[in-house]
């Protein structure tokens, strides 16, 4: 499958979609997820905050008492981040109270400008220890009895929990999405392939309609496809009413000038040698140029035709041996690709390639030389690269050859470079006829065997797609 197939684009834009909802998604889940956890954190916080303010009295000697217990050992070892600490404000001077997990050291306070109280008179802010943790302070101010002495009250937690937890959430959310994501893009390659197969079972019907093994689309085609499907029948049978008519106009034209043109030639019998030579070869060009026109109407008929289909090996071979018979004294060589096959009438096909051997066997002087082979698509047919292909065959002889301008001269219809050889000087015209029709292309040159060099470059058909 390539940039140009329904398939891959669809699967394509089904795997973007899908990575970019699946990236999105992590994003959201991940955020929701640090704000749920941030704000679990901030209540744990608060709830050991006020725990601790619930522990703490003022004793009969004017002294801070208490011994919390929140039921963390974090808070009773050493260095963990965890820890609480009572100080006295104002005039109670007190000696403050902290955990045992702080030891000797202490947090530092912000001022109210950097770090606020709400509205509960709380505040919650970020440090880090004599340790290098870093941990979220809980702080709030109570007044502890009815003289008005009051403490500073902070609880603090180690970040380090949030991000471990956050971090473990992480790795499973992406593993899960990564397998999540997986999953959906093969089902969503099964049903997207499973949906296209109606159109591939019509590509390859349309194929075998171009390679002429069926007359029309086969198939058990979906409600959407089907009136495709009727029409391209209905097109195809059009067009083959189209070149049945043109043939029968073709047959009855030419039958209707048969006979006029016979009365022509046998009249000219009774005339004397030069009027009679005279009226003759012109009733044989005329019979010539009719039939040569009659073709290009036949030809513009069906070009397009998808029924059109020549094998190649067997015309060839065909003509080579009835040039074999014709002369016996010439040699003729042909060198055939297996299994190519020409978009165009095998009729066509035998006049043109029959039109250059007779023209090769008459000048030769030794043998002729026939090939085919597969081509390169010619200028100007790009569009037509995944429609057909496009094949090369030429036809060579050692005789003496053509210059540039006498090239020229043979391709003008009637023209004829040596008077002493039989022939009507139509050989190469129809020829370039023929070839122009079905829009391929004609070289002429020298070959390597210092005769002429003739190439075409013929429609050919496609192989079926895999």
């Amino acid at each position: 499958m390539g940039p140009s197939s329904l398939t891959a684009r669809v699967l394509m834009l089904a795997t973007l979609w899908s990575a970019f909802a699946l990236v999105v998604i992590s994003i959201v889940i991940l955020q929701l997820y640090r704000q749920s956890a941030d704000r679990a954190f901030t209540d744990l916080l608060r709830a050991q905050l006020y725990n601790v303010i619930n522990s703490i009295t003022i004793g009969d000697d004017n002294k801070l008492s208490g011994s919390p217990q929140l039921g963390d050992l974090r808070f009773s070892q050493p260095e963990t981040g965890w820890y609480w600490i009572i100080e006295p404000l104002g005039t109670f001077a007190a000696t403050p109270l902290s955990s045992s997990s702080l030891g000797t050291s202490n947090i530092a306070v912000p001022s109210i400008l950097a770090a606020p109280f709400n509205n509960r008179y709380e505040r919650f802010y970020p440090a880090t220890d004599a340790f290098g943790n870093r941990v979220l302070v809980a702080e709030t101010e109570v007044v502890l009895d009815g003289e008005g002495r009051a403490a500073r009250f902070r609880v603090s937690g180690n970040l380090s929990v949030v991000e471990d937890d956050i971090g473990a959430f992480s790795r499973n959310l992406y593993i899960s999405l990564a397998v999540f994501g997986f999953g959906s893009l093969v089902v969503n390659g099964l049903a997207i392939l499973y949906g296209l197969r109606p159109l591939d079972a019509a590509r390859r019907s349309l194929e075998k309609v171009r390679r002429g093994e069926a007359e029309r689309l086969e198939g058990d085609f979906p409600r959407e496809i089907m009136p495709l499907a009727n029409d391209v029948n209905a097109l195809i049978e059009s067009n083959r009413r189209i070149v049945e008519r043109a043939r029968m106009q073709v047959g009855n034209l030419a039958h209707s000038l048969k006979t006029p043109i016979a009365v022509l030639l046998n009249e000219s019998r009774m005339l004397e040698k030069v009027q009679s030579d005279l009226v003759r070869s012109q009733a044989e060009a005329m019979q010539a140029q009719v039939q040569s026109y009659l073709n290009r109407a036949r030809i513009a008929a069906q070009r397009e035709s998808l029924l059109a289909r020549t094998e190649v090996e067997p015309v060839l071979e065909r003509l080579v041996r009835v040039m074999r018979r014709l002369n016996p004294e010439r040699e003729f060589h042909l060198s055939v690709s297996h299994g190519l096959a020409l978009a165009m009438e095998q009729q066509d096909v035998e006049e043109a390639i029959g039109n250059l051997l007779e023209n090769a066997a008459r000048f030769c002087k030794t043998g002729v030389w026939v090939t085919a082979t597969a081509g390169t698509l010619p200028q100007g047919h790009e569009a037509e690269a995944g429609r057909r292909s496009w094949l090369a065959m030429t036809v060579e002889d050692d005789g003496p050859g053509l210059e540039p301008d006498q090239i020229k001269e043979a391709l003008k219809r009637g023209r004829r470079l040596d008077e002493s050889k039989p022939g009507a000087g139509l050989g190469l015209s129809i020829v370039r006829e023929i070839v122009t029709e079905y829009q391929g292309q004609l070289h002429l040159g020298r070959g390597t065997r210092g005769g002429l060099r003739v190439e075409l470059l013929l429609p050919g058909l496609a192989k079926e797609a895999a």
